[in-house]
């Protein structure tokens, strides 16, 4: 799966602060995570980030299925 800065994630557990949705701001073999309650930045190794992801937000904002994600073309 192809991941792009600025998409907005949902991973399997929330964060501490109550919030369960996470901007990603860099790609790689690590993910670099902000999350959108309390602005905190996390580092997650890109197979684990894998396991944990849910759902992600698709062009029309809505969030949907990692499975049914269909990324737009460039």
């Amino acid at each position: 799966m192809k991941y792009r800065v600025g998409d907005i994630v949902t991973l399997k557990k929330g964060h501490p602060c109550g919030e369960n949705s996470w901007e990603i701001l860099r790609t790689g073999a690590d993910i670099k995570l902000r999350c959108l309650g309390c602005d905190r930045i996390t580092w997650m190794k890109r197979l684990d980030f894998n396991k944990r992801i849910r759902k992600i937000k698709d062009k029309d904002g809505k969030f949907v299925s990692i499975v049914h994600y269909e990324p737009p073309e460039e």
